[in-house]
């Protein structure tokens, strides 16, 4: 099994300087950049640094995913933050548990005794209410449906179709945004009942850059997605 871990950036900086010499690269098979267009000295950080880096061509998470998918070697994908929100050292622990046999493993924010510094009010109430309504629409059994830390098998962006425009392009029109694609990943996981699992993981403050969360469109976006599942995806 080979495991690509995608480091996604835009202006971090200040967090890949200290979160990026935490991983040591033989962890993975493969560690690939994927940056939004930073201006603040990360893609040339990451290059000096001895990084693949691939920056994308459409704005959006789940743009930088699509695009980058061509150069994954790997069975495995680890999408991790630089940010300081996603601990280094819990990659290992997420490797192991995918070689027993899973199809996801995420890194829960509130599993156990994890929790999440980054959390105020508003978005803790949000992610609360979000992983709710997946398990009682959905079937699932999360403590934690939004978190980009995880590691899955690429086949199943295929199996689930996650790479399509058709499953973000209505709920992206009507609040003029642009979404990623973890929280529709849960929905469907547990829809087809794939083998999933969660590990605890605190999630730190941030490190520099600034927080990028629109609220209220991303908000508003996700749960027309887990509502319109409900209604129509097979």
């Amino acid at each position: 099994m080979k495991t690509t871990l995608l480091v996604m950036t835009l202006n971090e900086i200040d967090g890949m300087k200290a979160i990026m010499p935490q991983i040591d690269k033989s962890w993975c098979d493969q560690i690939i950049i994927v940056d939004g267009g930073s201006t603040d000295g990360t893609i040339e950080w990451a290059r000096e640094n001895g990084y693949f880096v691939y920056v994308q061509k459409q704005r959006g998470f789940r743009h930088a995913y699509v695009e980058v998918l061509p150069h994954v070697e790997g069975d495995v994908i680890l999408t991790f933050s630089p940010d300081g929100n996603s601990v280094a050292g819990l990659i290992p622990e997420l490797i192991a548990k995918m070689k027993e046999g899973y199809d996801m493993v995420i890194v829960s924010r509130y599993l156990g005794e994890a929790k999440s510094a980054d959390d105020d009010f508003i978005t803790g109430f949000g992610n609360w209410l979000f992983t709710k309504t997946v398990n009682l629409l959905h079937g699932g059994h999360y403590t934690d449906v939004m978190v980009i830390y995880r590691a899955y098998r690429k086949q199943i962006i295929y199996d689930l179709e996650l790479h399509t425009d058709e499953a973000y392009a209505t709920a992206e029109k009507l609040f003029t945004t642009k979404i990623s694609w973890e929280p529709l990943l849960s929905v469907r996981a547990a829809k087809k009942k794939l083998k999933i699992t969660e590990i605890p993981g605190d999630e730190p403050p941030r490190i520099g850059g600034e927080r990028k969360l629109q609220i209220f469109r991303w908000g508003g976006a996700y749960y027309f997605q887990f509502l319109r599942e409900f209604f129509c995806w097979r």
